[in-house]
């Protein structure tokens, strides 16, 4: 199918190309399909996504099913103390028999980027990949060199070792439009990925069933979401409430009322809606603003989370009726 036939197709064909590729996806990652539906809303507004979750629970196996059902190039880059910036970004290099430079790209030129353990590498190596998702280029040498225009970052962070690592502020945290958990699978979900890795890896059998281009069309459809005088009015309350908590030293900036605002229109374009609603602006809160908010020491100490904080704030401000 054509970007032209694509683009003039509804919002339920649409979301049903994305059912496709979520079903795809979940034929390797089992019983977690309201994590993949977020990280393809994210996808779709081109946000990127940060996985902070223990070793073993398919974070890579994620990105790399994503991938394949795309059809797209991906590139993975571990991160240790020891990289460099240019080992992300590329770099120039001398070409004796022609005197000149070349350069050679680095992993970012890719559609999607797994950045594994982001927090393993030192903040300056950190810097060079956030700067690319910001600004989608690279800049080597005074070169500005553009990115693909389909470009995704996964980043993961192991929640349990923290020695040797250098944690993300808070404002570079503040670059991922979600920070996603995917959590141990189920006791039945659990026999079917073992079944199948003892016959064969599922990846290898995945097919792609949408292409770049097409994405990319989609892309453009996200920001044609109607989102009602009422729906934006209760995300902004909610917002607002993170400034004012008594539990917050920190509440969630402009940038993070946009980032709730863009993730709402495109879960609901992977749900197969026209229009945003207050679940959808709920089911995203505490992974849009969980990580761009700074619980007071008093109430960490006591055992208060981002997430419970955000958790009481939907419980105090009301829903009105769209």
């Amino acid at each position: 199918m054509s970007v032209q036939a694509l683009s003039a197709m509804s919002f339920a064909d649409v979301s049903d190309h994305i059912r496709r590729v979520a079903d795809n996806i979940e034929q390797v990652i089992h019983g977690k399909r309201a994590v993949i539906e977020m990280t393809l809303a994210a996808l779709l507004c081109g946000g990127h996504v940060l996985l902070e979750d223990v070793p073993g629970v398919g974070k890579t196996m994620l990105a790399k099913s994503l991938a394949a059902s795309l059809g797209c190039i991906y590139k993975r880059v571990q991160f240790t103390p020891d990289l460099l910036p240019s080992d992300i970004t590329g770099v120039s290099i001398y070409h004796q028999q022609s005197g000149d430079f070349r350069f050679l790209e680095g992993p970012v030129f890719a559609n999607i980027v797994l950045a594994d353990e982001i927090n393993r590498a030192s903040p300056k190596t950190q810097a060079a990949l956030l700067e690319c998702m910001e600004e989608r280029q690279v800049t080597v040498d005074g070169c500005t060199r553009l990115l693909p225009e389909l470009f995704f970052v996964m980043a993961t962070q192991n929640p349990i070792e923290y020695e040797g690592t250098y944690p993300l502020p808070e404002s570079q945290l503040d670059r991922f439009l979600l920070r996603l958990e995917i959590g141990y699978p189920a006791r039945a979900e659990e026999r079917i990925i073992v079944e199948q890795q003892s016959r064969s890896n599922p990846l290898d059998a995945l097919r792609s069933v949408l292409t770049p281009e097409q994405l990319t069309a989609m892309q453009r459809l996200v920001k044609t979401v109607h989102v009602s005088e009422t729906a934006r009015e209760y995300l902004l309350d909610i917002v607002d409430a993170t400034r004012t908590h008594r539990d917050l030293y920190l509440g969630a900036s402009p940038r993070a009322s946009i980032a709730l605002y863009r993730a709402a229109q495109a879960l609901a374009l992977v749900n197969g809606k026209e229009y945003v609603l207050p679940d959808h602006i709920k089911q995203l809160t505490e992974k849009v603003l969980g990580h761009r908010i700074i619980v007071r020491p008093e109430a960490r100490i006591a055992g208060m989370a981002s997430a419970e904080v955000l958790r009481d704030i939907l419980k105090t401000v009301p829903v009105n009726e769209i």
